[in-house]
């Protein structure tokens, strides 16, 4: 094995790292098939690319913090073994493209040196928590929501209940009102509030993105902090027996709000309340880490330019409510850097500042608790690096996820796209470089990564194709999503499908109809104004697809023709349905739950044998070919299928086995006894498939 193994300190990672090495191994080897294989490297953050034989790997940053020394670890394993550039994505994690798959164990294992992880960055998982990048400096906040955006990580990160779910779930934690942490499109949403002195948060439920958004409800008015991780248990615990499996495009949280409503999600909450281990968990804030900034003497610099130094001054830099200090946005084009000037970045704010920075759910780098007599320094520092150019979180500054550069589910170019219109921008609407109030966001699908929706002007990849069947590649263009504020929010609504040559054209029409009629008003309240035909009528001649020269069928930042690919998608994780495999699993996570007796941990074990229980059960109701679209559906077919038809007698019902789950206290007694069930379930169910092949 890897010499890794004495490198790491916590046993438990030890133990995750060389799993993954064990299991690539067998997928070598023709051991382990091929989707099983897959979710299983998605839990540890490995994820298939566009370019066969090579990875992405996804870093988890819990609410987007990186120390200094973080940072260098992390440009070193960039540069070991991948090209050097280092990605930022919208949920705040740095990804990393290329990698061989047969090196990610070392790779993980370097990066917990410094405890970076890859665990659960990807796959059907809690993935990375995410927060206001000004989370603690925020000069609107009620409190630093830092603390319990990390307890919530460190909580979910390996438990059992969020490792094998329908789908991905996502969190977020916002500092203020503002709601700058968008708590309207995840799956649970928190937002800081302050109420008779007690620190709690407002939380918002079940939004999300790609093809069909949907807004959060509000759960709680309020919630004291105590109980935000409880209730989280409880939302996943809800969502993983109920949430559908089989049909990703209807797999999320979302989905299962719609199906079942409020009330009747509050009812399944209410269901779970004797069987989650903690009924308070205090998290105490005392505990995060303090701040300690540098102490220097600012060094004597000389701004050649003052004009661009005021410009810059003017869009990047951050108020702070900390007297005395402000924080500096760094503008990133797309989210990409590179180690060389990762490392420059490290050394500077290591030694003038407080060896932090925070990645922003747009892609971009904030630096926090810079003295103010240090920014002209910082500024001339920056330059040197390439990272001062005016800007932040302003119209010129587009998101924008990879696309078809590396992204298997790519339709069309959207980095390439991004560019240009940047172009386009600072040659023609250079005022816009201190404009926030229009932000413009472009993905490569539907699937929203660069989060098109929620944007004032949103472009999603697409194709078109002709009269003649020729295929071109094309942009949806959305416009009128915003923010408001307190959870409150607006979807962008799709206007026209354009060939992607013509983005430019679509962006100068609306920035030139926007100043003209405008009248001073915020985007989102002059498309409100002006309606969604409005906008239809003047961009309808840029969709006319009879008219398409040789240019257009050749996507943005390409050089050859333009051809539709699109591979399987790997954010989901995909559920493998092999009767075999499935009672492997089965007995896999028995074992888990025996090592969790044996290390006290009574809940987990719990929640291992009632995955085993239903496991064994999809294992029989896959081998007839039923549906499984759900672990609640699972317990209620393989009652009606094989116990009430006497085929397998269970005593009062299967569901009376399975759902012991919540109907009991994570106890030692019960996780004993539950143990010895899955076991029985499992024996008994194996023995049946047995005979079923024998007679076959």
């Amino acid at each position: 094995m890897k010499s890794f193994r004495t490198e790491i300190e916590n046993p438990v990672v030890e133990k995750d790292i060389i799993e993954l090495e064990k299991k690539i191994l067998e997928f070598k080897g023709g051991n382990v098939d091929e989707e099983k294989f897959r979710s299983l490297r998605l839990a540890r953050g490995v994820y298939g690319q566009r370019q066969p034989g090579v990875q992405m790997v996804r870093i988890k940053l819990p609410y987007g913090k990186v120390t200094s020394n973080q940072l260098l670890r992390i440009s070193d394993v960039s540069d070991e073994y991948s090209r050097g550039r280092l990605h930022i994505t919208t949920r705040q994690d740095i990804q990393i493209h290329y990698v061989d798959l047969e090196r990610t164990p070392e790779l993980w294992a370097q990066l917990e040196r410094d405890e970076v992880t890859i665990r659960e960055a990807c796959g059907n998982t809690v993935r990375n928590v995410t927060a206001s990048e000004t989370a603690g400096i925020d000069v609107n906040e009620p409190f630093d929501v830092s603390p319990y955006a990390h307890a919530v990580f460190e909580y979910f990160l390996r438990n059992p209940i969020g490792q094998e779910m329908g789908r991905k779930f996502k969190v977020s934690f916002s500092a203020s009102d503002e709601d700058t942490g968008l708590s309207y499109m995840h799956d649970l949403g928190f937002i800081a509030k302050e109420k008779d002195g007690e620190r709690g948060f407002k939380v918002m439920l079940a939004g999300g993105l790609g093809s069909q958004p949907r807004l959060a409800d509000e759960l709680y008015s309020f919630l004291p902090t105590d109980k935000i991780i409880p209730l989280m248990e409880s939302v996943i615990r809800v969502f993983d027996r109920y949430g559908e499996r089989k049909s990703r495009a209807k797999a999320r949280m979302k989905f299962l709000l719609k199906d079942i409503g409020l009330d009747g999600f509050k009812k399944l909450l209410d269901e779970e309340q004797l069987a989650i281990p903690h009924k308070t968990y205090p998290i105490n804030f005392e505990d995060y880490p303090k701040v300690n900034v540098a102490e220097v003497e600012a060094p004597e610099v000389t701004i050649e330019d003052q004009e661009a130094f005021e410009q810059w001054k003017s869009t990047n830099l951050v108020p702070q409510k900390q007297e005395g200090y402000v924080a500096i946005g760094i503008k990133v084009l797309l989210g990409d850097f590179y180690t060389d000037k990762a490392r420059e970045l490290a050394k500077l704010v290591q030694d003038y500042a407080a060896g932090e920075i925070r990645l922003s759910l747009r892609q971009n780098i904030l630096i926090p608790y810079v003295k103010e007599e240090l920014v002209p320094f910082f500024y001339q520092e920056l330059k040197k690096s390439g990272f001062a150019e005016a800007g932040y979180n302003k119209a010129l500054d587009i998101t924008a996820c990879p696309g078809t550069d590396t992204c298997n589910l790519g339709i069309a170019s959207s980095t390439g796209i991004a560019d240009e219109l940047e172009r386009v921008i600072k040659a023609e609407y250079p005022h816009y470089i201190n404009n926030p109030d229009v932000v413009i966001k472009i993905s490569g699908c539907m699937n929203a990564c660069g989060q098109h929706n929620m944007a004032h002007i949103g472009f999603q990849g697409m194709s078109v194709r002709t009269k003649d069947k020729l295929v071109a590649p094309a942009l949806q263009v959305l416009l009128g999503g915003g923010n408001y504020g307190d959870g409150n929010a607006r979807f962008a609504d799709k206007v026209a499908k354009i060939p992607s040559k013509r983005g430019p054209q679509a962006l100068r029409l609306i920035l030139d109809d926007f100043e003209a009629n405008g009248n001073g008003a915020s985007f989102t309240d002059y498309y409100e104004e002006k309606g969604q035909h409005y906008f239809y009528d003047f961009l309808k001649p840029l969709t006319d697809v009879d008219n398409l020269t040789q240019e257009d069928f050749i996507d943005w930042g390409n050089e050859e023709k333009y051809k539709k690919e699109i591979g399987i998608g790997e954010c989901a994780g995909v559920i493998v349905d092999l009767v075999a495999t499935l009672f492997f699993e089965s007995q896999e996570k028995i074992e888990n739950a025996e090592e969790a007796i044996n290390d006290g941990k009574w809940a987990a074990s719990i929640y291992y044998s009632y995955q085993s229980i239903v496991n064994s059960a999809k294992a029989l109701l896959t081998a007839e070919k039923v549906k499984v679209n759900t672990h609640a559906s699972i317990i209620r077919d393989f009652d009606k299928l094989y116990v009430e038809t006497g085929k397998i007698g269970f005593e009062g019902g299967f569901d009376k086995i399975a759902l012991q789950l919540n109907k009991n206290k994570p106890s030692e007694a019960f996780a004993k006894s539950y143990l010895e069930d899955a076991k029985n379930v499992l024996e008994l169910l194996e023995a049946y498939r047995k005979l079923e092949l024998e007679h076959a």
